[in-house]
């Protein structure tokens, strides 16, 4: 099969170990991005299988409609509503899921509330241009950073990743406190966490806010400016999950207001993110290149169930299929 990999931004799939499952195919990795349907089309038309990073390339009806050689989609991970899955099914392209773990994302989560916290970034980048203990020029955002033990962690979405962000706040003193579903505070409450009173009160009480939701039509835009300004001055929010779960330009109105006073994103509604954009001015903003799941062990986990389900499809033993009623007779 003529098979392509795209958007691997760090060239790093070829070395992966699992790569070796794909041999004796003709396989191309993509290294930077097309977002133009038909520089899209024109790069992908000759390829019988596509394997998909996450949902760093959105495929639209408009899109597979220009694809007539694409046979099957390998998708890394579970799909997350970037690929049209009435049109691929009615063009006859098979949707092949992966699995994933919830391990490096609530690591990196945590990662990000602890510098964030204790202003690491800034003080060693300062430190590098001769400033000691400075975490800015700026007076106003000179500080001290500050501890987590005995401050209310408060975490949306009580799965996978929430689990087990709520079980490193408790390792560190944190007060957890759970918002979500009636059966997620339910869950929180039966692991001995705290359940929110009211939406309003998690916001208000929070002193660090971490979303930890899938994006769907009810989870779109479900975090509003009404919410964050609700938020302590000294409050952190963070986002590791999907920028579209918070309601257009509100964050950046938000910490422009001050509430909350900071945040820690690894997300962002453009991906790749322009130098130019306006949340990469805001000083009290500290952002990392969506790195939830990259890393070493998930790239093996991802990329080898996706190989897997591409070799199996190949060999006519289709699996992990999302859709198959697409497959074609004899597939």
């Amino acid at each position: 099969m003529k098979i392509a990999i795209l958007d691997d931004y760090q060239d790093a799939v070829r070395q992966l170990d699992c790569m070796r499952l794909l041999d004796g195919h003709a396989v191309k990795v993509f290294t930077s991005s097309s977002r133009g349907i038909g520089q899209l089309a024109i790069r992908l038309a000759p390829f019988d299988a596509l394997v998909l990073i996450r949902e760093r390339t959105a495929f639209t009806r408009a899109l597979l409609s220009k694809l007539p050689n694409l046979k099957l989609i390998s998708q890394t991970g579970k799909l997350s509503g970037h690929v049209d899955v009435a049109a691929a099914t009615e063009h006859g392209i098979a949707i092949a899921e992966g699995i994933g773990s919830p391990v490096a994302p609530a690591e990196l989560t945590w990662a990000l509330i602890m510098a964030a916290s204790r202003k690491i970034v800034p003080y060693a980048n300062n430190l590098k241009q001769g400033l000691w203990q400075t975490a800015s020029i700026n007076p106003e955002l000179n500080g001290v950073g500050r501890t987590l033990k005995g401050r209310t962690l408060a975490i949306w979405g009580y799965g996978k990743i929430g689990r087990m962000v709520a079980g490193y706040g408790k390792a560190f003193g944190m007060q957890v406190m759970v918002w979500g579903s009636e059966a997620s505070r339910a869950a929180a409450v039966a692991d001995g966490f705290g359940a929110a009173s009211s939406r309003e009160a998690f916001f208000e009480q929070a002193d660090v806010l971490s979303l930890h939701l899938r994006l769907n039509d009810a989870t779109r835009g479900i975090v509003t400016g009404d919410d964050l300004a609700r938020m302590k001055p000294d409050a952190l929010f963070v986002n590791t999950s999907r920028a579209e779960l918070v309601e257009k330009d509100a964050l950046e109105t938000a910490l422009q207001r001050g509430r909350p006073g900071y945040a820690a994103l690894d997300v962002f509604t453009d991906e790749p993110l322009p130098a130019d954009s306006p949340l990469l001015k805001i000083p009290t903003v500290l952002a990392t290149p969506h790195l939830g799941y990259v890393e070493k062990d998930s790239y093996e986990l991802y990329f080898r169930v996706a190989f897997e389900n591409v070799v199996n499809f190949a060999n006519g033993n289709p699996t992990n299929i999302l859709n198959p009623e697409a497959l074609r007779p004899g597939t």
